[in-house]
């Protein structure tokens, strides 16, 4: 039974968007992780993502989020406050992770814990590669995915 979804947003031709992908490629590439934890980039699928949250008790997102600091501030968002994060619209899946949300309450599938990790994002354009404050926030995010995987 999977206990913890470490789920990665965002599109990876987008720039910064593409930062949930990218800390999943991340962490697959790092130490074995417990046997109770997935890793699974959900790129831009909401709704589509369905199934995989059923039988899970912890979500962990990990996405660009507006949160009004400068780019590559970090930020841990939890429970309630992770619906109102993705009320600023930077990309379609958000939207998509919000209705995926709330069906998931819908039919008894929402994870116990939704935490999300964030990064403000400095581009959305048209790239592959991440702006260099969104890259250098990289290490934060694994770590603090890291410090949210050992906490549970």
């Amino acid at each position: 039974m999977t206990t913890t979804l470490v789920l990665g947003l965002g599109n990876t031709i987008m720039s910064d968007d593409g930062i949930g992908p990218k800390v999943i490629e991340q962490l697959q590439q790092g130490d074995a992780l417990s046997e109770n934890v997935v890793l699974l980039d959900g790129g831009t699928l909401g709704l589509d993502l369905l199934p995989h949250l059923e039988r899970v008790k912890r979500l962990i997102i990990v996405d660009a989020v507006e949160i009004g600091q400068p780019a590559g501030s970090c930020v841990r968002l939890a429970g309630d406050e992770v619906p109102m994060a993705l009320e600023t619209k930077l990309s379609p899946h958000q939207m998509g992770m919000k209705d995926l949300l709330a069906v998931a309450r819908l039919m008894g599938h929402l994870p116990d814990e939704i935490v999300l990790i964030g990064v403000q994002p400095a581009s959305l354009e048209m790239d592959t590669e991440l702006t260099p404050a969104v890259a250098a926030a990289m290490p934060t995010l694994l770590a603090m995915v890291q410090a949210e995987l050992a906490a549970g």
